[in-house]
């Protein structure tokens, strides 16, 4: 696939790499030419640094890879108020949290991804790879340190199987969880993950283990008793 990433942060490092070492083209645009092209050199596997605007233009997935008060800038810098991305998948992974605190900063009721869709018209918005720190996606297996799982939001189901073919480049198992309605609750659990961790707790010990639906619905498997004196 051709890929754009749009920043030259940890994350569009970290997932550019990953990519890359997965056979994918990645394009990295930034509003700093230079820091796109010292991160495409940085990561070699023939890693381009390129206008922003080019970085979006024929990919077949975008990464939105700024933060979250940067959003609006830098999709008017490319056009993407004007349609430039239409039909092309826009991968969300920001978090509009405040530092330290984990509150969201939208508006009540309103999630970021609606409002890159808003930004984006014809872009099909798909939320992912928020829920992690960029470390994870880094490692020589070519892939993250461990598979986790990665909970993703879309309208559009092209988009969603696109994104989900991209988690496991880099070593997650994608998990759709519904729509852009349902965004909001996925940004939320974020904050509420960042929260704990500023405030010095483990965010997974405040997670119950609850196995799975498919673990929960297989089968039980019986073994038959051995008849007594039976030989083995």
């Amino acid at each position: 696939m051709r890929i754009g990433i749009l920043g030259t942060g940890t994350l569009a490092a970290a997932l550019g790499e990953g990519w890359a070492r997965a056979g994918h083209e990645v394009a990295i645009g930034g509003r700093s030419h230079v820091k796109a092209e010292e991160l495409a050199e940085r990561l070699g596997h023939g890693v381009l640094a390129v206008a922003p605007r080019e970085a979006v233009i024929g990919r077949d997935a975008v990464l939105l890879a700024v933060s979250w008060d940067g959003v609006e800038d830098m999709l008017g810098f490319v056009g993407a108020p004007e349609g430039l991305l239409e039909g092309t998948p826009l991968i969300d992974p920001t978090n509009a949290v405040a530092h330290g605190v984990g509150a969201l900063l939208t508006e009540s009721g309103e999630s970021m991804a609606r409002r890159i869709a808003g930004l984006a018209p014809g872009a099909h918005v798909v939320k992912a790879f928020h829920l992690f720190p960029a470390g994870q996606w880094t490692g020589s297996l070519g892939g993250g340190q461990s598979r986790v799982t990665v909970a993703m939001c879309g309208d559009d189901s092209a988009a969603l199987h696109v994104v989900g073919e991209l988690v496991r480049d880099v070593g997650g198992t994608p998990a759709i969880l519904g729509a852009l309605d349902r965004v909001r609750q996925l940004e939320e659990v974020a904050g509420f993950v960042i929260g704990l961790a500023f405030a010095g707790f483990d965010p997974n010990s405040a997670v119950p283990r609850v196995p799975s639906s498919a673990a929960m619905n297989r089968p039980a498997i019986h073994t038959r008793p051995r008849d007594q004196g039976q030989m083995c």
